[in-house]
């Protein structure tokens, strides 16, 4: 894990780890000449401003380019610009003021990029572009997006690991990352070893690492192991240590990269009840995760990344939705359910046509009462032949996880011949879940081959909530409270 702080050169300003409420303000050596800034609970600890990314997919282009960027780094002519910088900003980018403005009086200057480093040069391409956000003291930042979207390319510029293009980020506090698997450890040396120089490069000197050895290989599990190489550790072993050393030293920033999920469950329960704790003291988080039970769970808000753009950025319901929109091809808009019944996927040997809800009168509805029963149906039409009688596997699910699944085998009412068209119909006794909606995913298979025929997904059924409880079941309860007799009480204590 990469376990690495904002590198604390002229291009980042890292204030000290706080023991109280309060960061105290910048060093007289940072880079502010403005009036020292007194860190509050409700401080900016991360902002990202307008931050970019390019890489380059030709490896011999990307060494020659490197060269040319270190060329220019180093030059010491290098044009500079009189864009000011906030009192307590840090500009990791080398700049990204607009052009034409001037200095504030009393303010330092901020230094741009070179005309070049805002060009595409042939093989390159935008890994983040143009990213902007705020996390603020005891936030946790859910990070969203599919693979290949930048998010892990974002969490490396906010650690200090690589240099943004573009744009400037302000890294305030200590920063603990757990970024990729391995990353950060030295396979030669022990786990002991590599305590000592992450914690080193945390900031920490040896007496405060020595004072914290036992707790971070105690809260890792892995003491028989911690004199062994990590290179013979497992990838679960290397994030118990590596998770173990990033809270043991008090970060006030905190940056998660998908690590938690090749731990165990009971590590996991472990980690997430450190990140309570450390939220109720101020620590914020940025989360990455493709799990979106645990972003909604943990996360205040996401900003979802799509092709190194931001796609969204706020409430994380609504995000979510947003982010499993897309990935299943389904508009967030729609104002029901919006499937394309013209598109077939499978053979087409038998494809669906259309579905609807019925409510307990037989009457086609949107939506349906929770705990109220109904029908679906399925209209299908069949394009040749069948060697058996198909088999409808039918999944619903909410916006978090499947909630039911069963095939019409397994419920018991195989199908006989299928005329060439016709119409599936599944009754529910009662809808058990208390959710704004779900939505159903079918498929229409052959029993003996596995063929599918026809798959359809996102047919929604608007759910009425009943209020008076929390939970997505819905389960019908009688309570009471009577006097126990003297016989129950006997049989008690017999």
């Amino acid at each position: 894990m990469s376990i690495v702080p904002a590198p604390s050169t002229a291009l980042t300003t890292t204030q000290p780890h706080p023991d109280g409420e309060t960061l105290p303000p910048f060093p007289s050596g940072s880079r502010s000449s403005g009036p020292q800034v007194l860190l509050t609970g409700s401080d900016v600890l991360v902002r990202a401003e307008h931050v970019s990314k390019k890489f380059c997919r030709n490896l011999k282009k990307s060494l020659w380019y490197g060269l040319q960027d270190v060329g220019a780094e180093l030059n010491p002519f290098r044009r500079r610009s009189g864009t000011p910088l906030s009192p307590a900003v840090t500009d990791l980018a080398g700049g990204a003021g607009s052009p034409g403005d001037g200095p504030a009086p009393g303010l330092p200057s901020v230094t741009e990029p070179l005309p070049d480093a805002v060009l595409l040069r042939p093989g390159e391409f935008w890994a983040n572009d143009d990213i902007s956000f705020e996390l603020r003291r005891g936030e946790c930042l859910g990070l969203i997006g599919h693979n290949g979207a930048g998010k892990t390319t974002l969490l490396k510029m906010l650690n200090g690991l690589i240099k943004p293009d573009r744009g400037r980020i302000t890294m305030r506090g200590r920063v603990g990352a757990l970024i990729a698997l391995g990353a950060g450890f030295n396979p030669i040396l022990t786990g002991r070893e590599n305590i000592y120089v992450n914690g080193a490069v945390l900031g920490m000197n040896k007496s405060e690492i020595d004072a914290k050895m036992d707790e971070i290989i105690d809260f890792a599990g892995i003491r028989d192991f911690i004199d062994a190489p990590v290179q013979s550790y497992s990838s679960g072993m290397a994030v118990r240590l590596g998770f173990a050393i990033a809270v043991k030293t008090q970060p006030d920033v905190l940056l998660l990269d998908e690590v938690l999920a090749v731990g165990d469950v009971g590590f996991q329960a472990k980690c997430f009840n450190a990140i309570a704790e450390f939220r109720k003291k101020g620590t914020a988080f940025i989360l990455v995760s493709h799990n979106m039970h645990m972003i909604a769970r943990y996360s205040d808000r996401v900003l979802y990344l799509k092709k190194g753009r931001v796609d969204f950025s706020g409430d994380h319901e609504d995000g979510i939705q947003r982010f499993v929109s897309d990935m299943h091809g389904t508009p967030v808009s729609a104002p029901g359910p919006v499937v394309d019944w013209s598109v077939v996927h499978g053979t087409g040997r038998l494809v669906f046509t259309g579905a609807r809800f019925l409510d307990a009168d037989g009457r086609p509805t949107p939506s349906i009462r929770s705990g109220a029963s109904f029908t679906m149906e399925i209209d299908y039409e069949r394009k040749a032949p069948l060697e058996r009688p198909p088999v409808l596997d039918l999944i619903m699910r909410d916006r978090q996880e499947i909630l039911y699944q069963q095939t019409n085998v397994q419920a018991g009412h195989a199908f006989g011949d299928t005329p060439p068209s016709g119409t599936f119909a599944i009754h529910f006794e009662r809808l058990p879940v208390n959710v704004p909606y779900v939505e159903f995913y079918f498929s229409a298979l052959d029993p003996g081959t596995g063929e599918i025929f026809d798959w359809k997904r996102h047919v929604k059924l608007g759910v009425e909530q009943v209020t008076g409880g929390l939970g997505r079941l819905r389960v019908a309860t009688e309570w009471s409270c009577v006097a126990r007799s003297e016989e129950a009480a006997v049989r008690k204590v017999s």
